[in-house]
C-alpha cells in the first residue's frame, strides 16, 4: 500500500494508529478528524477516499448509553458513514478495514466467539455497528475487512483504566464489577495490527471478511483494576469485586465479550498478545504521555 486514510484520527484508537503509519516513510497518509471529514456526508466521503489504496474507518459514534436514546443518530454515523466510505472505496478499488466491537454479538457465551459467530446484539449500539458490518459485507465483498474490537483503553482517550487511577486518588477502596468478562485491549497494540492487515490486505495475503482484534487472554474489569493498580504501585487489595446489577446502565452490557482470533493465523498474521503483555507495555511505554501515568 501506499496511500492510507484514517478516518476518526483524532480519537484514541485514530491517534495511534496515525502514530504507528508514521513510522513507516514508504507511505503517505491523511488523517481526517471529525472536523476534517463527515462521514455522514456521502460526496465528503467519496472525495475524502478518492486517490487512497486504503482506508481505515476509526469514525464512531462511541457512547453506548446515549445511543439508547440516540439510536438513529448512532446509526447514521455507524451504519450509514460506514456505507459512504464502503460504497466510495467499491468506486474507487480501494480496501477499507472497518473498525466494530464485540457488541454486535449475544454476549451469553461461554466460550471465545469466532469470527463467524451469528450476530445478535444486545443493545442500540450494537445494532448501529452492526449496520456498518452488513454494509461493509454488501459493498465491499471482495475488499471489506471488519476488526471487532473490544476494553479499548489508550493514551488518548477516556478509558476503564485511566479511570479506576484517577478514582484510586479520590478513594480508598474501589467497588468493580466481576460478573463480566472480556479480553483488555491497548488501542497502541490494536493499531499496529490493523496496520498489518492493510498491508497483508493489499499484498492478497489475508482474506476480506471479520476478524477480532482483541488482547488474547480474559478477565473480568475487577481483574483489569486490580491488574492496573499493580503496575502503576498502588495496592491491588484496595479494589473489591461487585456484580453488574449493582451498576444498572441505560444501555445493557455483554456479560461475556472473549472472542477466538483464528483468523488472523490463517492470512499469516499474529494475533495480539496476552492482556497481561499489552498492558505491562502500556505503562512501560515512554510517549505520549499516558492517563494512568501517576505519581
Amino acid at each position: 500500500m501506499s496511500r492510507v486514510l484514517v478516518t476518526g484520527a483524532g480519537g484514541m484508537l485514530g491517534q495511534d494508529l496515525v502514530a504507528v503509519l508514521a513510522t513507516r516513510p514508504d507511505l503517505k497518509v491523511t488523517a481526517a478528524t471529525r472536523a476534517d471529514l463527515d462521514i455522514t456526508d456521502p460526496a465528503a466521503a467519496s472525495g475524502a477516499v478518492a486517490g487512497h489504496d486504503v482506508v481505515i474507518n476509526a469514525a464512531a459514534w462511541t457512547n453506548v448509553d446515549a445511543a439508547e436514546t440516540e439510536e438513529a443518530a448512532a446509526t447514521a454515523i455507524n451504519g450509514d458513514g460506514t456505507a459512504n466510505l464502503a460504497a466510495a472505496c467499491a468506486t474507487s478499488g480501494a480496501r477499507l478495514i472497518q473498525v466494530s466491537t464485540d457488541y454486535v454479538l449475544s454476549g451469553d457465551a461461554h466460550t471465545p466467539y469466532p469470527e463467524d459467530a451469528p450476530t445478535a446484539p444486545i443493545n442500540a449500539y450494537g445494532r448501529s455497528k452492526l449496520a456498518g458490518e452488513q454494509a461493509v459485507a454488501r459493498l465491499l465483498p471482495d475488499n471489506g475487512y471488519v476488526v471487532r474490537t473490544a476494553w479499548l483503553y489508550g493514551a488518548h482517550g477516556p478509558n476503564f483504566v485511566a479511570t479506576m487511577l484517577r478514582l484510586a486518588a479520590q478513594r480508598d477502596h474501589l467497588d468493580v464489577v466481576d460478573d463480566q468478562h472480556g479480553q483488555p485491549t491497548w488501542s497502541y497494540a490494536l493499531a499496529e495490527r490493523l496496520v498489518a492487515l492493510a498491508d497483508a490486505a493489499v499484498a492478497g495475503r489475508a482474506a476480506p471478511g471479520v476478524y477480532h482484534g482483541t488482547c488474547s487472554g480474559q478477565t473480568s474489569w475487577y481483574g483489569l483494576a486490580r491488574a492496573a493498580f499493580a503496575l502503576a504501585g498502588l495496592d491491588p487489595d484496595r479494589i473489591r469485586p461487585t456484580t453488574s446489577d449493582r451498576y444498572p446502565r441505560p444501555a445493557p452490557r455483554p456479560a461475556y465479550s472473549v472472542l477466538g482470533h483464528g483468523r488472523w493465523t490463517a492470512a499469516g498474521l499474529r494475533p495480539l498478545p496476552d492482556w497481561h503483555t499489552t498492558l505491562a507495555d502500556a505503562f512501560a511505554s515512554p510517549a505520549p504521555p499516558a492517563p494512568w501515568k501517576v505519581a
